[in-house]
């Protein structure tokens, strides 16, 4: 079993059709978008719990529940093939982000709420070394986490390499690499964003299409994962969409 926390994820969890157990909700916070959240229960006829908000402070692991936490089944994680037969049937070509050992919770939330909003058709991250979807990430993401599939793999390179043979280029994201917005991010196209303190490793990048990075004229030489992940998906959302 698990949780969601906060008003937005729980709205897009119950406009999702999320399996939920049970709803908790506040008693202390009734007002507002907790009013919407109520009403959607009731009509998807969703089990209602009021409780003392101190309850839901020892529930909560992201410390921000905002008076609301549905309790679910555990996230279904989605089959990483499966995702790429299924865009090529809609004739679109794949776009895919790939996290090489992401740990910050904060982090794989922001990454996956860009990846919706640039409309990205998954997710991958490593099954060791790197962080689950947590309620920590579910609310970080601001309810994304419902739309964008997340695939968890055994091996990240044998992922790109099975993603090379369905016909997709694979960019690594590095410090080393050609400046982003001079390289063609158009077609089938893997994107791979590194760790926040070590990186994308030697062999994921070995095996990486080519490299693209951006440029940094400040005293502080990288980004965070989330923030250089969010520019690169929007330099890959502008080309697909102007053409350019």
């Amino acid at each position: 079993m698990a949780i969601i926390e906060g008003r937005n994820p729980v709205i897009e969890a119950i406009k999702n059709d999320r399996h939920i157990e049970k709803l908790l909700i506040s008693n202390s916070s009734k007002e507002g978008s907790i009013k919407k959240i109520i009403a959607m229960a009731k009509e998807k006829k969703i089990v209602i719990q009021y409780v003392d908000r101190h309850k839901l402070d020892e529930m909560s692991t992201s410390h921000a529940h905002q008076g609301v936490i549905a309790t679910i089944s555990d996230y279904i994680y989605k089959d990483i093939e499966e995702v790429v037969r299924e865009v090529k049937e809609k004739g679109e070509d794949p776009f895919i982000i790939i996290l090489d050992e992401i740990t910050d919770p904060h982090n794989l939330g922001s990454i996956i709420r860009t990846a919706d909003a640039v409309g990205a058709h998954a997710v991958v991250i490593p099954k060791r070394r790197s962080v689950d979807i947590t309620p920590v990430v579910a609310k970080a993401s601001a309810g994304a986490v419902e739309y964008v599939p997340v695939c968890k793999v055994t091996n990240i390179v044998n992922t790109i390499k099975m993603l090379k043979e369905e016909g997709l280029w694979i960019a690594a994201a590095d410090m080393d690499g050609g400046v982003f917005y001079k390289q063609d991010l158009t077609g089938p196209l893997g994107l791979v964003v590194g760790s926040e303190g070590f990186g994308i490793s030697r062999l994921v990048k070995q095996n990486c299409d080519f490299v693209v990075s951006m440029p940094m004229v400040g005293n502080v030489t990288s980004l965070n994962a989330s923030v250089a992940g969010g520019i690169l998906l929007y330099e890959v959302f502008r080309q697909r969409t102007s053409g350019k």
